[in-house]
């Protein structure tokens, strides 16, 4: 219940829906809400890099401004201007790949100016998590440079996310696949094979506590779109409310939901998730392997 499918990336293929890829995170900032400032320092960013490759992660998404709910992210004043990204940033992608040549970097980003610069150095593929909608300029510079992209479905700006109203299920799904839809047409627009796109839901990006049960559930309805799924569920808020009765009634702490996660995971995987983006890398590659079997077996 997956694409099988080529991603072209800068320089290289990846043949996806074999089995499922780990995508670890690097967030290189203060305040993201599952491990804000634990490596803002840059050797400290460059060793957890190291480590999640070692502990098997196909690939890693390096983050340097915070897209958590409430952030000024994707307005006309952000809180991280490009200049300030690409300080914390371009330094640690450096590093990684002195260290590891062979190394597939993505770079979560939506500002044209910090894409351009990443690519340069070698990162392989742009994760937009507002799928060409923050910054117009970035989706030419992805097609320029033929990088890899993810496009992620992202309702609203992250100051307006807390505030969305509810929406039923059809209509919930009815409006990621359209969104899916319009940032795929505009990648096609501008020039960028369909090959080169990944599409990301967007949990918790927009979505109510609840609708992100409803997307998970249903996600193999946007398979349809043509383009392998990731999937990002790891220490999402949602699963930390949902845990709240266990935790005398207020949501679990970020550092407790790694088994939330990775049952969410797992479920992703079943709905046909191609590749998930993880804190931890071992865990989520044992129960990836897991919801492989099950895949091969049906």
């Amino acid at each position: 219940m997956r694409i099988t499918a080529t991603w072209r990336l800068r320089t290289r293929t990846l043949e996806l829906g074999r089995r499922t890829w780990v995508m670890g995170v690097v967030n290189i900032t203060p305040d993201s809400f599952s491990d804000g400032g634990f490596f803002l320092d840059s050797k400290a960013a460059v060793t957890h890099a190291l480590q999640l490759l070692d502990e098997g992660a196909d690939l890693l998404d390096l983050g340097a401004e915070s897209t958590r709910p409430d952030s000024r992210a994707g307005g006309e004043t952000p809180a991280v201007g490009a200049e300030e990204e690409q300080a914390r940033l371009l330094p640690v992608l450096e590093a990684i790949l002195r260290t590891r040549p062979d190394a597939i970097l993505s770079v979560d980003t939506y500002k044209a100016e910090t894409a351009r610069a990443a690519l340069a150095i070698g990162a392989e593929v742009i994760n937009d998590v507002s799928g060409f909608t923050w910054d117009p300029a970035l989706a030419a510079v992805c097609a320029e440079l033929q990088a890899g992209v993810i496009l992620s479905h992202t309702r609203g700006r992250p100051e307006q996310w807390r505030t969305q109203p509810q929406l039923a299920p059809d209509a919930l799904l009815a409006m990621v696949r359209d969104g899916l839809a319009v940032s795929l047409s505009t990648a096609a627009a501008i020039g960028i094979p369909a090959e080169n796109v990944l599409l990301d839901p967007g949990y918790g990006f927009g979505k109510r506590l609840g609708e992100n049960y409803t997307l998970l559930a249903r996600q193999s309805e946007l398979l349809p779109l043509g383009r392998p799924l990731l999937a990002g569920l790891s220490r999402k808020s949602f699963l930390g409310h949902t845990l709240a009765p266990l935790f005398g009634g207020k949501p679990a702490p970020v550092e407790t939901r790694e088994t939330a996660s990775l049952a969410a995971m797992t479920a992703a995987i079943l709905n046909g998730a191609s590749i998930v983006r993880v804190h931890e890398a071992r865990p989520a590659l044992e129960a990836a392997r897991i919801a492989d079997a099950i895949l091969a077996a049906s």
